[in-house]
C-alpha cells in the first residue's frame, strides 16, 4: 500500500486549512498549504532530491483546488525549498536553500529598515571576537594563506574612488571568509550576513568616498595581527584584536557616514 502524503487523514488536513480560513489564521490558503507541505517534509525527513507527493495526491489530501495547490508549490519553489522538473521522471523534488540565497532574501528585508553603521556594529562587536577566538589554532595553513591573500588585495592605497570601493568590499570579504571557516553554521551565517549588508551599505551610500586612509591602514594591521594569533593558537589574543578592530572600524565608519550625510545635505 502506498504511503499517504502525511500522517493525518485528508479530512483532518482540509479541516485544518478551512478552519484556519474561518478566522484563526489570516494568511491566504496557498501560504497555509505551503506551510503544511513544509511540515510534511519535516515529518517524513525528506532530504534534497527526494520526491514530493504528486499534485493529484496533494489535491486529494488537502481538499483544495488545483490552483491553490499550484500556488502553494510556487511559493515553495520561489523560496528554493522545492525544484520542479519536467519530462520523464519529472515532478516536484526537495530543493536546497543555499546560504547565498537566504542572505539575499534577508537582505531584501533589511533594505527597507534604514540600518545604520551603529546597528550593524552592535552585533559585530559581540560576535566577531568570539568567532576569532573559536578559530585560534584550528585553521590550516591553506586557510590562513587564503586570509592573507585577501589582505593583499588592499595592501596599497587606492588610486581612485572605484578602487577605494573595491578595497572596502575586499576588506569585508576577509570577515566573510573567516566566517566560512567556523564549525558553527549559525554563527558563520550571521557574521557572513552582517559583512554582506555592510558591504551593500558601503556601496549604496558611497561610504568609500572620500577615501579613508586611516580605516584601511588600521584594518590591515589588525587583520595581520589576527592571522598571527590564529596561527599560534592564541585564542584570547585573537578575541582582543578582533574586538579592537571592530571598535576602531565602527568609529571610523560612523565618521565616514556622518561626512557623507553632511555632503548630501550640502548638495
Amino acid at each position: 500500500m502506498a504511503e499517504s502524503p502525511t500522517s493525518g487523514t485528508p479530512q483532518d488536513a482540509a479541516s485544518q486549512i478551512v478552519g484556519d480560513a474561518c478566522g484563526r489564521d489570516r494568511r491566504s490558503r496557498p501560504i497555509r498549504v505551503a506551510d503544511a507541505i513544509k511540515e510534511l517534509m519535516v515529518e517524513r525527513n525528506l532530504q534534497r532530491g527526494d520526491r514530493l507527493p504528486s499534485e493529484a495526491e496533494l489535491i486529494a489530501h488537502f481538499g483544495m483546488s488545483k490552483g491553490t495547490i499550484r500556488e502553494g508549490m510556487r511559493i515553495l519553489e520561489t523560496q528554493g525549498l522545492i525544484e520542479t522538473r519536467t519530462g520523464p521522471g519529472g515532478g516536484s523534488f526537495v530543493g536546497e536553500v543555499t546560504a547565498d540565497r537566504a542572505k539575499a532574501l534577508l537582505a531584501n528585508y533589511f533594505y527597507f529598515q534604514d540600518l545604520s553603521v551603529a546597528d550593524i556594529y552592535q552585533l559585530r562587536r559581540v560576535l566577531e571576537p568570539e568567532l576569532a577566538a573559536s578559530l585560534a589554532g584550528r585553521l590550516t595553513e591553506a586557510q590562513l594563506a587564503r586570509l592573507e591573500s585577501v589582505v593583499a588585495q588592499y595592501s596599497e592605497p587606492a588610486r581612485s574612488a572605484e578602487e577605494e570601493r573595491d578595497q572596502h568590499v575586499a576588506s569585508l570579504a576577509f570577515h566573510r571568509t573567516l566566517a566560512e571557516f567556523s564549525g558553527n553554521a549559525l554563527l558563520a551565517f550571521v557574521v557572513g550576513f552582517m559583512a554582506r549588508i555592510l558591504t551593500d551599505l558601503t556601496v549604496y551610500r558611497r561610504l568609500y568616498d572620500p577615501p579613508n586612509r586611516e580605516l584601511r591602514e588600521k584594518g590591515i594591521v589588525y587583520q595581520i595581527d589576527l592571522i598571527e594569533a590564529l596561527r599560534k593558537g592564541e585564542a584570547e589574543r585573537a578575541r582582543v584584536i578582533m574586538r579592537a578592530h571592530m571598535e576602531t572600524a565602527e568609529a571610523l565608519m560612523q565618521a565616514q557616514e556622518a561626512q557623507v550625510l553632511r555632503r548630501f545635505i550640502a548638495e
